[in-house]
């Protein structure tokens, strides 16, 4: 008997119409019993022989996973980023490798806005000020008197470049890989320029090798006081222990996350009043996790519709 795997800690099969297909087709479903994040072990133990497919998360996806499941050979990503996914690996295998990078932009770009001025209104420790019986008068700074520096200008950045200036707000723009055509409005510059002139700094970079610990302790150092980071893109972009030293020093304003190296969180940052700690929720509005959902089940069904296993629609 076939097997697809549905690895995202949550999803919603029964209204998806290809996954409601793949049953139809005599396709067994097996999800996510742990309603987390996956550990390499955990995803090994519910992948076995009969797994041809994989609705996947982020989770760790390395040739020792591969090894367990010789019969898989579709994995379709629920989301963006694929540094999660030893491609290498797949490829040797023959196993196709998808994603759905468009579907999850808009929220997490308007999630990224929400921290930005969340951060620079101080709301969130005015909320928990409150909460002790007193009355803070706290004064922020409005976000379109900053110069916004944008890490990344791919499906996400390009739309917080334009919530950004939607709000007036001056935008600056690094992208390694983007040849030299900017948006509207932006001014396109070395990394290191763009870290000493923003008030702002938004990551929206994939992770890998070459952009782990992107911004570290010398990073930090060539921001200007004040400034402030937000991270809404991969948790090893960040040096979570030279943040956590850049904001106790007070030599950042601010800063807010949404990704983690290791997650669920427990480390440092937990302690510090000046940032602002989501948990991974980027992608998780309704109508866009809903988009994603489908576009991923869409991406594993042609997947196993073009090996043969099962008869197109």
């Amino acid at each position: 008997m076939s097997k697809v795997v549905i690895s995202t800690s949550t999803f919603d099969i029964d209204h998806n119409p290809s996954i409601q297909y793949l049953l139809k087709a005599g396709i067994t479903i097996v999800t996510n019993p742990h309603r987390r994040k996956l550990t390499e072990e955990e995803i090994i133990a519910l992948l076995d022989k009969d797994t041809v497919g994989l609705l996947a998360g982020i989770e760790p996806l390395t040739e020792r996973v591969f090894a367990t499941a010789n019969r898989l050979k579709v994995i379709s990503r629920c989301g963006t980023g694929l540094d999660s996914v030893d491609l290498t690996a797949a490829k040797q295998r023959n196993i196709a490798v998808s994603n759905t990078p468009q579907a999850p932009a808009q929220a997490v770009a308007e999630l990224t806005l929400g921290l930005m001025l969340a951060t620079l209104r101080q709301i969130n420790q005015t909320d928990r000020m409150l909460r002790t019986g007193a009355w803070p008068r706290m004064q922020g700074h409005l976000l379109a008197a900053q110069t916004v520096g944008i890490v990344g200008l791919g499906y996400i950045g390009r739309r917080v470049v334009r919530l950004c200036q939607a709000f007036e707000a001056a935008v600056i723009a690094h992208d390694p890989y983007l040849l030299p055509q900017a948006p509207a409005g932006v001014t396109l510059m070395p990394l290191e320029q763009l870290l000493a002139e923003a008030d702002i700094i938004s990551l929206h970079l994939p992770y890998s090798s070459a952009t782990h610990h992107l911004i570290d302790d010398a990073a930090f150092k060539r921001m200007k006081k004040g400034a402030i980071v937000i991270n809404a893109a991969r948790g090893g972009l960040v040096d979570e222990m030279a943040l956590h030293d850049a904001l106790v020093s007070g030599h950042l304003g601010g800063a807010a996350l949404d990704v983690f190296e290791q997650e669920p969180y427990q480390g440092p940052l937990l302690q510090c009043d000046n940032i602002t700690l989501t948990s991974h929720i980027g992608s998780l509005a309704k109508e866009s996790r809903h988009r994603m959902e489908l576009e991923a089940a869409d991406n594993l069904l042609h997947g196993l519709v073009n090996i043969g296993l099962i008869d197109g629609k």
